[in-house]
């Protein structure tokens, strides 16, 4: 399948650099979390850019939610790939990563040094009602396009119920799994696979096989460095060691995003390595939510107290490659058989479903706000000028920060 089957854009109108210089954009003002996160996403390449399609977010959403690590990262990784192959995938999670990990870096390193700063907490007091809004808004005009009868009214409904009334941290995939199999069972007789399909059997392409085996080399080299060295060098790289081999593994080993992950990293981080106190760890969470991006970043402060720069690199890397890859390799796979009778029947359910989590997200970010004049301003503000006069995001998010400060500063 070539870059224009699968994003109906032609592969010369996107560069390297372009991705780079988008995803650095929007992961700068995506404060809110994963649905924050793509909501955003969909605002600037969807309608703005009209690089791809909605159909490419809610199946990038929908094979992210059933694999392990970061639910948004993996959302970025699918959607790289899907216009610049393996180069792009990585262009684009580095582009979405670096503003977080550099809010992350700085704010590890104020905190380390002078304790609480409660100038970004009045931001942020800004940002979320303006979150919210911009996920109602993308919620809305995704399902003008995707949702198309009362049967998949239905699904997203009980999608939405199935977030509030199941209490498991295998909610996404339940979720998932439950929308695919009614799509499946609805329109199974209603879907017909593309006229003259492409049949060539799922391959492992070269180029991939070769990034598996350069991340395998790297993480085999950093392993054995240790054990070359001695004195103060052998600890500085038995830390960097000890980094990439829990942060890894906690990545692959865990399904559901961010909060699913957090009791599991305190049970290690905390219990049983003892890396970081209980207060330093909530503190580290705290500063994942008030940063743009994945809560996972609050890898880069765990990092960063161990192994200072190095160490804050090492962890975030550690935690965002390895499920990158399963992306990559899922989304591939995914890519051979979407176009079957069986796959769009089942997708026909999973998207409603995901646009169900979609406005359940707004509603799950709603209840940590304190709800006052202004956050209800900022909100009704927010969606007027993102349904009606499609104001970009890139403004939205820090004028909303800033006025948080403003009012709760001087009023």
């Amino acid at each position: 399948m070539t870059q224009t089957d699968k994003t109906n854009i032609p592969s010369t109108k996107v560069t390297l650099p372009f991705l780079f210089w988008s995803f650095l954009k929007i992961g700068a003002t995506s404060f809110g979390g994963f649905m924050a996160l793509i909501s955003v996403v969909q605002k600037e390449l969807v309608e703005k850019k009209q690089l791809i399609k909605d159909q490419t977010i809610l199946d990038a959403t929908s094979l992210a939610s059933i694999l392990p690590g970061p639910m948004a990262v993996n959302v970025i990784v699918y959607i790289g790939y899907s216009l610049k192959g393996i180069k792009g995938a990585i262009v684009s999670m580095l582009g979405i990563l670096l503003p977080s990990f550099l809010f992350m870096l700085l704010l590890s390193i104020i905190y380390i040094e002078y304790g609480q700063f409660p100038l970004l907490a009045n931001f942020f007091k800004g940002v979320l009602p303006a979150v919210i809004a911009i996920i109602i808004s993308v919620a809305i005009n995704m399902a003008k396009k995707h949702i198309k009868d009362y049967k998949q009214v239905l699904i997203c409904i009980a999608s939405i119920s199935a977030l509030f009334f199941i209490k498991s941290v295998f909610n996404t995939i339940i979720i998932i799994i439950g929308g695919g199999f009614l799509g499946y069972v609805i329109y199974k007789n209603y879907v017909k696979p593309e006229l003259n399909p492409q049949k060539k059997p799922f391959k492992i392409k070269k180029q991939l096989v070769n990034t598996l085996l350069i991340a395998t080399s790297i993480g085999i080299i950093v392993t054995i460095i240790p054990y070359l060295l001695t004195g103060e060098s052998y600890k500085n790289a038995f830390i960097q060691k000890q980094l990439m081999l829990t942060f890894s593994s906690i990545s692959v080993t865990l399904f559901g995003g961010g909060y699913v992950i957090i009791p599991a990293m305190q049970e290690i981080i905390v219990s049983q390595l003892q890396w970081v106190t209980k207060t330093e760890f909530i503190e580290a969470i705290a500063m994942g939510q008030i940063t743009p991006g994945p809560i996972f970043i609050s890898a880069t402060f765990i990092g960063y107290k161990l192994g200072g720069l190095l160490g804050a690199i090492t962890a975030t890397l550690s935690i965002f490659i390895p499920p990158g890859l399963i992306m990559i390799f899922f989304s591939e796979f995914l890519n051979k058989i979407k176009n079957s009778s069986v796959v769009k029947a089942t997708f026909k359910g999973i998207r409603p479903a995901v646009i169900g989590m979609i406005f359940s997200a707004a509603f799950t970010i709603g209840k940590s706000i304190s709800i006052n004049w202004f956050a209800g301003f900022i909100f009704l503000a927010v969606l007027l000028a993102s349904i009606k006069y499609k104001i970009d995001v890139v403004y939205l998010i820090p004028l909303s920060g800033i006025a948080g400060i403003l009012f709760f500063n001087f009023y």
